[in-house]
């Protein structure tokens, strides 16, 4: 396990996405969010994804530089099309179009099919709080990413189906919501792997159905498979972001029938609204400051604890490794270099660059 600074790693990405085909523009933007999720403590969605975006962008199955495509829209309503462009990119796009249509209108409704892996789904949450807007953001792969199985099944069926929200908070960090219908990611049992750690009890099933705690199993063949959380609920959950992300956007629920089931394709539904249409800006502020408080007034279990509202913990995080680097594993690290190497970069090139 070695330590880096985020600028060094970031530099790194950027050169290494520019060399993969990418402009100098949109390089550095996958490059900034994928190392902004190492920041926030979200390991599983940040520069471990390198070597695996670098891997579709040399088999033609995500493509550098692409725009979205509108395939009909209305004041309030868009469906998009994100050809296949990196979800880094493609997904900001989509969020300027979706904030803008809510500004004009106080409410939108946009829908994305066809992008590259969205990232850390909360950026988009974020992104829409900034400009002061309420979204809520539901997300499924297409099929190259069925991993969950259903409530009481015993194989893969579901994709991960991510849930997000953004709350806008006057004077400070936004409240942001950002989870998945499982139990677990996919990105964070491959940190586990990397690592040669177990992953939690309760995430796993093996390809018989029994439970496990050893990542090597999520990858065999046949594989095994992530529980969906709470239960029943998690997969009443996933199914509904199925259903949402995935077959009304057009892009499809997960299904290994779909045409394009042998990539990973990211579907998304947003919703973006303005406090301001519901009620006075004062009144909105002043509520969720009251809201807040009197959360956070809750006595902590533990001596010295506090409540932390979502959002908060991933602020910490990010404090705490500007200050002392990132934490990157030794094979997760040879995963990046070797994905440098890929794309013409040499052993010298990644020493300069990490400066």
């Amino acid at each position: 396990m070695k330590r880096f600074a985020s600028n060094a790693v970031e530099r790194l990405a950027t050169t290494i996405f520019q060399r993969a085909g990418s402009t100098p523009e949109e390089a550095a933007t996958i490059a900034h969010r994928l190392v902004d999720a190492n920041l926030v403590g979200h390991d599983s969605h940040g520069v471990i994804r390198i070597p695996q975006y670098i891997e579709r962008v040399l088999a033609k199955e995500l493509i550098p530089n692409q725009t979205i495509e509108v395939v009909s829209e209305t004041d309030v309503l868009a469906v998009v099309d994100g050809r296949f462009g990196f979800g880094q990119t493609v997904g900001e796009q989509t969020m300027r179009l979706a904030i803008q249509k809510c500004t004009h209108s106080g409410i939108s409704v946009v829908a994305l099919r066809n992008s590259g892996h969205l990232g850390r789904i909360g950026d988009w949450a974020i992104m829409a709080a900034e400009a002061g807007k309420i979204s809520l953001h539901w997300v499924n792969t297409s099929g190259g990413g069925i991993l969950v199985a259903p409530f009481g099944g015993s194989d893969r069926r579901l994709s991960a189906d991510p849930i997000a929200a953004g709350i806008p908070v006057k004077g400070g960090s936004p409240i942001v919501a950002d989870l998945s219908a499982c139990v677990i990611a996919n990105g964070k049992i491959r940190v586990a792997r990397n690592k040669g750690v177990p992953v939690p009890e309760g995430c796993l099933i093996d390809a018989n159905g029994q439970p496990t705690t050893d990542p090597e199993v999520f990858y065999a063949d046949p594989p095994g498979a992530i529980l969906p959380f709470a239960g029943h609920k998690g997969f009443a959950l996933g199914v509904l972001v199925e259903t949402l992300a995935g077959a009304l956007s057009g892009g499809g629920a997960s299904n290994p029938e779909n045409p394009s089931a042998y990539m990973i394709v990211n579907n998304m539904l947003t919703v973006v609204l303005d406090p301001a249409v519901f009620m006075p800006e004062a009144s909105y502020a002043e509520e969720i400051d009251r809201f807040v408080a009197w959360v956070k007034g809750s006595p902590p279990l533990e001596e010295g604890g506090s409540i932390l509202m979502p959002g908060e913990p991933e602020e910490r995080s990010r404090a705490d490794r500007l200050a002392h680097g990132l934490e990157i594993d030794d094979k997760t690290w040879d995963q990046i270099t070797a994905a440098a190497r890929s794309v013409g970069m040499n052993d010298t090139d990644v020493i300069e660059l990490m400066g």
